[in-house]
């Protein structure tokens, strides 16, 4: 039963996933879908800890109501910018 309601919620857009971005590899992850934010919360670090065995750097975690068309995206450099600071004026010439 619990599947079907997270289904339907899955459907119409209001499921909760878990948003894992890492800076190295650039990606973004996506964990879900759960039927609520709690659910969500309680398997996060779970997912944390083996992207960081994996070796994924500098992870930033949401969790938030979506619903992903991929779950996995891999982003490549000049993609998205850094979080750690502006991006420098002359980054994109060679």
């Amino acid at each position: 039963m619990k599947e079907l309601w997270t289904s339907l919620l899955q459907t119409v857009g209001l499921a909760w996933w878990v948003e894992i971005f890492t800076e190295n590899p650039r990606c973004t992850y996506y964990f879900g879908p759960f039927a609520s934010a709690s659910e969500a919360e309680a398997e996060k670090s779970g997912y944390v800890e083996d992207l960081e065995q994996e070796g994924a750097q500098e992870i930033k975690v949401v969790v938030k109501r979506c619903k992903p068309d991929n779950l996995t995206i891999y982003e490549e450099v000049s993609d998205r910018p850094s979080r750690g600071g502006p991006t420098p004026i002359f980054s994109g010439q060679v």
